[in-house]
């Protein structure tokens, strides 16, 4: 599609923390690269918190509630997205208001993420078009969207649940319990986040657009069971810079926003050091948490490896590790320890043989984007159920195992031989070979003539005619 010039005006509103902001800050991008106008719109506390290099992306606030702490500062999750709703709902308004009044291009369209369905309600009191942006996996939003509407009934204590597992139509059958997202895999977990997730259905059906960050080829079957339900849901992903797609996006290296302060030559000069697919690269994001049992296990599992390895331990993580255990890591000459790597740099190094993930959906879809087999090891929430997908449906990593405990701790022996098999023998290969081909399709997918290319386009076509 040829440049529209500026006839759109987009407000992306994504849920305030950065796994959510990346997706709607390069979905941005790609909009901005067709001719639209778009602004990111975030909380005054996370604008305080960034410096953004977003080039021609537009960036104003609204407020949460918590200006000066942000979601800290609440007293929990449930009292937080109350204040959340309550005042983003008014700033939102006033926003709008402001940019239509003194702005050279007036708002037409809110893509607002699923978390926020209280967005859809300020922009019908504009009369602007209304999109849901949901940010997980289509088949997470799946297993939620047939919970919420009863058609999934999910009962550990059930003896056929236990052994057969619980079937879900438009996905591969069967899942087990520990398949599933884990607010409906141990029930009772969680309740204000069941609820979060739960509520990104509320009012979908009343959306204008339903984009996932996904691509077609990556979850067909569930992709066409959802289009039949909601024939406005398309694909639009993967949402990663376009330097690692299909770079038709000029100086699009970066997300372009961090809340931690980057410094990305420590990692990349320790990786330029090292022979290709030697190095297992290890991180769990930016909210998971292992107890100090489980990152020593993890500690030794990769020691046992014998295989180089770079891992990433939040500064609010590493006083788990015992200085003895940072001591034999350093004076092994065999692992990097960092409190932040530039992951899409990292992932793409030829160094990098093995991705060792906690499964959320942004890394996840940077793996298979960038071709790195993973070892998962799923903490909470959707996480659970990418780690089925990667391992059983793409082919291209392993889930380690958890012993039967209820402390729920992967082993060391259990790293070390998903590790091996991942980055080793025949089995390693066949991993690194599906790894290749999704690489391919994610870049098919974003590339002219691809699927998100053309939903995108699609979109944009209907917005400006509107």
């Amino acid at each position: 599609m040829e440049k529209v010039g500026k006839r759109g005006h987009v407000l992306l509103l994504p849920y305030p923390s950065q796994g959510h902001i990346n997706p709607s800050l390069q979905f941005a991008k790609r909009l901005v690269s067709k001719g639209l106008k778009a602004t990111l719109v975030t909380t005054i506390f996370i604008a305080k918190s960034i410096r953004p290099e977003l080039g021609p992306i537009g960036v104003e606030t609204i407020s949460d509630g918590y200006d000066d702490g942000g979601f800290a500062k609440a007293d929990s999750i449930q009292s937080y997205l109350k204040r959340l709703e309550t005042v983003g709902s008014v700033t939102l308004a006033e926003l709008i208001k402001k940019l239509n009044r003194f702005g050279a291009d007036p708002i037409n369209c809110i893509i607002y993420d699923a978390f926020l369905p209280w967005a859809l309600t300020v922009a019908r009191q504009f009369g602007l078009v209304g999109a849901a942006f949901f940010t997980q996996s289509c088949a997470v939003n799946n297993i939620y969207y047939q919970f919420g509407k009863g058609l999934l009934k999910v009962d550990p204590t059930s003896t056929t649940t236990r052994t057969s597992g619980v079937l879900i139509s438009g996905l591969p059958a069967p899942f087990q319990l520990s398949d599933l997202p884990s607010f409906l895999g141990v029930p009772g977990s969680y309740p204000a986040y069941l609820e979060l997730v739960l509520n990104q259905l509320i009012n979908v059906e009343e959306a204008d657009w339903i984009f996932v960050n996904t691509f077609d080829k990556l979850e067909l079957q569930v992709v066409d069971w959802m289009t039949k339900i909601f024939p406005v849901l398309r694909t639009i992903g993967p949402t990663i810079p376009s330097a690692y797609l299909d770079k038709q996006i000029e100086d699009d290296t970066d997300y372009g926003l961090n809340l931690y302060e980057p410094d990305s030559s420590i990692c990349m000069n320790w990786l330029s050091s090292r022979a290709t697919d030697t190095v297992v690269y290890v991180s769990f994001g930016s909210m998971a948490e292992l107890n100090k049992e489980q990152m020593e296990e993890l500690a030794m599992g990769l020691m046992g490896s014998n295989f180089y390895f770079l891992w990433v331990v939040r500064a609010s993580e590493e006083n788990k590790l015992s200085s003895k255990i940072l001591e034999d890591i350093k004076s092994a000459n065999q692992g990097l320890v960092v409190r932040w790597s530039p992951q899409l740099k990292v992932l793409s190094h030829e160094a990098v043989g093995c991705f060792i993930t906690h499964c959320g959906w942004n890394s996840t879809i940077e793996a298979l984007s960038l071709g790195v087999p993973m070892v998962g090891i799923p903490q909470w929430t959707d996480q659970t159920t990418n780690a089925k997908f990667v391992e059983d449906e793409w082919g291209v990593g392993v889930r380690a195992k958890v012993d039967d405990d209820e402390k729920g701790i992967t082993t060391r022996k259990e790293i070390e031989v998903c590790i091996r098999k991942v980055m080793e023998g025949e089995q390693g290969k066949e991993i690194k070979r599906n790894a290749n081909k999704w690489r391919k399709q994610a870049q098919e997918a974003v590339d002219v003539g691809g699927s998100s290319f053309q939903n995108i386009d699609e979109f944009i076509a209907k917005l400006i005619c509107s």
